[in-house]
C-alpha cells in the first residue's frame, strides 16, 4: 500500500497552481479558470464511469486517479480545502446513508 495521499496531492497541486513553469499542466488549468477545469472534472468523471461499466480494471484506476487530482484542481481554484470536503463526510457518517440522504432533503 503506497504513503501517498490526497493531503499529499492537495499539497503538490497548490504548489503548481502557482508555477511559473509553462508545461505545468496545473498552473495551465488555474489560467484558465474554474469553468475549464470543472469541464475537465466532468469528463474524467465520466471516463471513470465508462470504466466502471466496461470491467476495465485497470482503466478505472487510472480514470480514478484523473477523477480525484481534477476533483482536487476545482477544489483549489473554489478556496476549498480537502479537509472542509473530509469534515463533511465524517459528519455525514454519524448517521445511516438512508437518514443522511433524507435530511439533505433532494435526491
Amino acid at each position: 500500500m503506497s504513503s501517498f495521499t490526497l493531503a499529499d496531492l492537495e499539497r503538490i497541486v497548490a504548489e503548481r497552481a502557482t508555477s511559473a513553469d509553462t508545461k505545468s499542466y496545473t498552473a495551465s488549468l488555474y489560467a484558465k479558470g474554474i469553468g475549464k477545469a470543472s469541464q475537465k472534472l466532468g469528463e474524467e468523471a465520466v471516463e471513470t464511469v465508462i470504466a466502471a461499466v466496461s470491467s476495465d480494471r485497470k482503466g478505472l484506476i487510472s480514470e480514478s486517479a484523473d477523477l480525484l487530482y481534477h476533483l482536487l484542481v476545482v477544489l483549489g481554484i473554489s478556496g476549498i480545502k480537502l479537509g472542509e470536503v473530509l469534515e463533511e463526510l465524517e459528519r455525514r457518517t454519524a448517521q445511516t446513508g438512508l437518514e443522511e440522504k433524507a435530511a439533505r432533503g433532494h435526491d
